[in-house]
């Protein structure tokens, strides 16, 4: 679709949302009350920049059903967020959100390769937790036979690769490293399965990992982006060209704003990501702060498709660390770690406040081959790491190389940060 009809289109589903947020959501009624605006305002695309931005503590406060847009007789499905920062967010669809899901679920299958001849392995948690449905009901859209496994388990789940011919891995990056590592503990190599291609989100992750997972299982790794908030998993998608996440602005509008002045940066510019939802009836959402940190791309893709294209996600606002001053995501030490190529992708960041000074420990999992007797060596390959992460951060790090396999494992989301300066405050 030409970005013309796409933007024409774009504004009729718009004007369509705020009118429905107006009439049936108090919270949002009450929000363009304050600041004056009727939906009749809404006359153009850049209008939506008179618009509230909506945020997690909007849900939170409303908790559970009051951002919901139609009545409890019509929701058919509920979902919410771990709720381990606080109550849970909530969000349900009724059967035509449920219909656009899949869809565009299924859209995003494809746009990485994936057809009805697949046997798709989506080990995403089943549950609240929309990555496992989500993902599930794309498949069968797509008509792709799907194998419903989740998470855990996972020398059963490198034994239902190899015997049902699995094609198509979907989890999280962490997760894929975790089913590698199993299967070399198996003695089961990368030709003994037909995987063919990896669809791995759900949390952010580095280039770098995105080599060391497609080596090791021998697999085209692709980045796919979605939340709960918005939909779920299926907002958007990488093509084999890898040259960002295709985000279906028939569905959404996206916008990168200065997470401190909220105001749009420069196209090209890295800000954080603000969507708004077109279709959703359940729970539309007005220029929601993701709080994730990308960077959007307009021009028309090698793969021919003119949507939008964001960068991979490279850390969240709210989840960056600030040491003595400096930004740091974790997804930048990730990178300094995997371009070195001599430790495992398993570390943790430990950080903690001495006296009135911040202080960053990174500890470090060693390869099983480089774990050994060889003090020397060892010290030597910490130096290595030290100065990898402190180019890359600029500001000094303790790094401590631990033994192989002692940082825990994932199945889903891999907890990478444990910041003590919060229980001194």
């Amino acid at each position: 679709m030409e970005r013309a009809e796409l933007e024409k289109l774009q504004l009729e589903r718009l004007q369509k949302t705020v009118e429905r947020c107006y009439h049936d959501v108090p919270h949002y009624r009450k929000k363009f009350q304050e600041l004056g605006i009727d939906p009749s305002d809404i006359q153009s695309l850049d209008d939506l920049t008179k618009l509230p931005f909506t945020v997690k503590t909007d849900l939170r406060d409303n908790y559970p059903y009051g951002m919901f847009a139609v009545p409890m007789s019509e929701i058919v499905r509920i979902h919410s967020s771990s709720g381990t920062t606080g109550k849970p967010t909530v969000v349900g669809y009724n059967r035509h959100d449920l219909n656009i899901w899949s869809e565009l679920m299924a859209r995003s299958l494809a746009c990485a390769g994936a057809t009805k001849n697949d046997v798709i392995h989506n080990a995403y948690g089943y549950g609240l937790f929309t990555g496992g449905l989500g993902v599930h009901y794309g498949c069968e859209k797509l008509g792709a036979s799907v194998i419903p496994i989740s998470g855990g388990n996972s020398k059963k789940q490198v034994m239902i690769m190899q015997d049902y011919g699995s094609t198509v891995l979907c989890c999280t990056p962490s997760y894929a490293l975790n089913l590698a590592e199993v299967m070399n503990d198996l003695g089961v190599a990368p030709t003994d399965l037909k995987l063919k291609v990896g669809i791995f989100g759900a949390e952010p992750w580095s280039a770098e990992m995105r080599e060391k997972i497609e080596k090791l299982l021998g697999i085209q790794a692709l980045d796919i982006y979605g939340l709960s908030e918005i939909i779920g998993p299926g907002v958007g998608i990488e093509c084999p060209y890898k040259k960002g996440l295709h985000i279906w602005e028939d569905h959404f509008i996206v916008e990168i704003v200065d997470p401190v002045t909220l105001q749009p940066v420069a196209e090209g510019q890295k800000g954080e990501l603000v969507i708004t939802s077109l279709t959703k009836e359940t729970l539309p959402m007005i220029r929601y702060r993701t709080r994730d940190i990308t960077t959007a791309h307009y021009e028309k893709c090698e793969c021919g498709r003119t949507h939008v294209r964001i960068d991979r996600i490279s850390g969240r606002s709210d989840d960056m660390l600030i040491i003595r001053g400096v930004n740091v995501f974790p997804s930048q030490i990730e990178s300094a770690l995997l371009n070195i190529g001599q430790v495992e992708p398993h570390y943790l960041i430990i950080v903690d406040r001495v006296g009135n000074l911040d202080t960053i420990e990174v500890q470090v999992e060693v390869s099983q081959g480089l774990f050994t007797d060889d003090v020397k060596g060892l010290e030597a390959l910490e130096r290595t790491v030290k100065n990898s992460i402190e180019s890359t951060l600029g500001i000094s790090v303790k790094v401590r190389l631990v033994e192989p396999k002692s940082i825990e494992r994932s199945t889903g989301k891999a907890k990478r940060v444990i910041d003590k300066r919060k229980n001194r405050e």
